[in-house]
Order: C-alpha cells, then structure tokens, then sequence
C-alpha cells in the first residue's frame, strides 16, 4: 500500500492465487497456503473459466472467515459479473484497469450493491500510472500492479510499477507476478501492501512451508541487500536447475536433438554454443574451438554426418576441462570412452568409435551449423543431461529458462500429491479435457 493511504494494515497481506483448472486440487492447496500464513485466497481467472462460479462457493464454504477475492478480470459487463461473483460469495472482484470507463462506473456501482470492494488490475495498460489515478477517482479500492505470466517470461517485473505508483495514489496498491521470497519483500518496502504470490506457492511441493517463507519476508522485509546480476548469470543458474524434459514442455516439445546420448551418464552441461562446422574426422577445427570459447562455453560440432570416424576423444576433453569449457556436443562420433568417462564430463555424441581421423583444417568456427536435427548458431544456449541436448535460441533463453522453471515447479506439486496416493490421471482430470 502507498505511504499514507488510509486505512493500511501495517502488516502486509498475503494474498494465494489459485491459479489451477482443477478445483478439487485447488481447495487443498488453499488449506495448505492459509495454514502458511496466507490472508486471502484468490479463485484465479484459469480456476474461474474451468470450474465457473462454483470455485468461488467452495472456497467461502471452505474459508468463511477470509476475503475471498474473484479474478474475474472484467472487461465487460460490469454489474453483472461483479454481482455474480458477490452471490457467489466473494468479497473482493478484479476487473481490468483497461476495460472502458462505463464498465468500471457499472462495477463500482454493483460494489455498493453488493458490499464487496473492486480491485483493477493494470496488466497492459499502456500508462499504468495515469490509469492508476483515473480508476482510484472513479470509486476503485485497490490497485494491482500486475506483469502477466507472459511479461514476467522476457523479465518485466511489477516491483517496478509498485514504485511507480507508490506515492501517486492513496488506496492500496497490491502487486502479482512471479513472486517469490525476496521479490515480496522488495514490492513491500517499495510501498505495496498485498501482496499475490501464486506459483511459488501453489506450485510447491511444500506448499505450508513456501507460504511461510514469503509470509516471514513480506513481515521483515528488511532493507535491500546485494546487486542485480548479469542476465547471463540468472539464465545460467536456471537452466542449470531444470531438466532438458522441462525445457522441451517449455518450448512446446521443440529444440530437442535427435540421435544423441551423454557419454558419461548423468552429468548436466548449461552454456552458450561455440559451434564447429567440420568434415568426417577432421579434428582440427574442433580442437582450435577449444581456444575459442570462454569457461561455461559449449563447443557444438556438426561433423558432416561421420558416424565411423571420431573427431574428438580424450586429450580434447581434458583441455575443455582446464579451458573451462561446459560441455561438448558431437553429431558425430568420439573415442577415448573409458577415459572420458573417469572424468565425468558432459559429453554427448552419437556413436563411439576407436578411430581417429586427421587434423586438416577443413572447415569453420562460429558459424550457423545443424547438429542432431536442429539449427544452432553461435551464441543460443545448449542444454544437456541424462535425457539428451536441447538448443534454445539465444532470443528466447530468459523466457525458456523461467518458463522451464514454471513447468519443474508444477512437477514437484504434482509428484507431492501423487506421494499422498492420487494417480496422475485424477490429478489432472484428464477425462474432462479429453476431446470428445
């Protein structure tokens, strides 16, 4: 909430946005969260078109002492769909800050109706600060400052818009959007006062113990500590805690190569391709890669199609390991196995083979190649572990790294419930999303 807005609770809200299709699964997960500290709950949008109205009864039936706010993001009719979710039993609707003006004044005017307050959500308003401004004068309670899903994926945050609007407006300002621990806490000294955490809680395998680490850092935010890192760092540390399955669900199944294995098992390789355009067995070009790349660099060989002779093998390894070198990957064929393996180094390939060719020359560094089915050019990111090697274009690498993050959090909740005995199926409900 902004300095001096009337009314403010000195202690932050936590609000949990139930943003799931399953409603079944979102009532349990909205015990857990309340258990952790969280203050309101949220029947979020995805929830509202799966399960109707429905979700906002049983979450009052279930929490009748809470506000239960309705993320109706309403854009038309005002009165109606704010009466609907009041009957329904909410006390909090959302509409758009950018629906027309008349459709506010019709919600304001069904707030008084129907005693609930009206909460505006700024996502895509083109001048969120001014708009901020119009919807407070027109009757709105609060304000949401809110990047979408999809805004947050190529890095906009909303602990910016917070400190935007901290001072400009006088009714709370509640902020959403890929919150975690340190980012609730930044958006509370940066003047909010609800704050809306949805998947780092929800998607949490320990739902009770997440929502308790955001409830204390929202309520000891503290000052601000440390420096922003480089975006390079960031996209390295999350493609390094995600599988390549997740970064496959990420990009819709696309970037996966063909035909390739991690020589040495399990070992995990996340860094920026040097590629190598050579011809059957002609090692030269790939070992001169070696002085090319920087440490956390994957060299990424297009071998000309050579499966029978190898173009890399043990000594090459070991000068990418005192290089710094991440990671090798070879549409092509490597020797030295049993050596390369005692080292445990990330190296993938397609064939293994104990011939060598020559070191001629043919060839080119750092330009675009095919490798294993897909196109890499210098600078996209390579991904590799026990289940293969994915190329992210270097364009999309932020997106795809958080967006793979999203898909491994959504895994650990679903691997928790299945641990209490449910089955994959009925967690998904997939026979109500089948095709008929």
């Amino acid at each position: 909430m902004s300095p001096g807005a009337e009314g403010i609770q000195r202690k932050p809200i936590l609000q949990v946005a139930l943003d799931l299709l399953e409603l079944e699964r979102a009532i349990v997960i909205a015990r857990e969260a309340v258990l952790g500290g969280a203050d309101w709950v949220e029947a979020g949008t995805p929830l509202i078109k799966s399960a109707g109205m429905e979700a906002v009864r049983r979450l009052r039936a279930e929490f009748p002492d809470r506000e239960i706010v309705a993320d109706m993001k309403v854009a038309d009719t005002g009165t109606l769909e704010v009466e609907m979710a009041a009957k329904s039993g909410s006390s909090i609707v959302c509409i758009l800050a950018t629906a027309d003006n008349e459709v506010v004044r019709e919600a304001v005017r069904a707030k008084h109706l129907y005693g609930v307050r009206i909460m505006a959500d700024l996502i895509n308003s083109p001048d969120p600060v001014a708009r901020a401004g119009e919807l407070e004068e027109m009757g709105v309670d609060i304000i949401a400052a809110h990047a979408g899903i999809d805004q947050q994926m190529v890095g906009l945050t909303s602990v910016d818009l917070v400190k935007d609007l901290a001072g400009k407006i006088s009714v709370p300002i509640a902020v959403a959007g890929g919150l975690d621990a340190a980012s609730a806490a930044e958006a509370v000294r940066s003047g909010a006062g609800i704050i809306i955490v949805g998947g780092n809680i929800v998607r949490s395998g320990d739902v009770t113990a997440s929502a308790k680490r955001i409830r204390k850092a929202i309520d000891r935010p503290g000052t601000r500590k440390g420096t922003i890192r480089p975006r390079d760092a960031e996209i390295r540390e999350l493609l390094s805690g995600v599988s390549t399955p997740n970064i496959s669900d990420a990009m819709h199944r696309k970037g996966a190569m063909q035909r390739i294995l991690s020589i040495c098992g399990d070992v995990k390789m996340a860094g920026k391709a040097i590629t190598v355009q050579t011809f059957a067995g002609d090692w030269a070009k790939p070992v001169e890669a070696i002085d090319v790349a920087g440490p956390g660099d994957v060299i990424v060989i297009n071998n000309d199609g050579g499966i029978h002779v190898a173009p890399w093998g043990e000594l090459a390894t070991r000068s990418c390991i005192v290089k710094g070198v991440a990671g090798v990957v070879i549409d092509g064929a490597v020797r030295d196995v049993d050596d390369i393996r005692r080292l445990a180094y990330p190296l993938f390939a397609r064939a293994i083979v104990p011939n060598a060719g020559e070191p001629k020359g043919f060839g080119e560094i750092n330009a675009e190649i095919a490798c294993c089915g897909q196109v890499v050019r210098p600078g996209d990111w390579i991904v590799g572990d026990m289940n293969g090697v994915v190329v992210i274009p270097k364009e999309r690498a932020y997106e795809v790294a958080r967006r793979a993050r999203e898909v491994q959090k959504n895994e650990e909740r679903i691997r928790e419930e299945i641990s209490r005995g449910g089955t994959l199926s009925v967690i998904q409900e997939l026979e109500k999303w089948e095709k008929r």
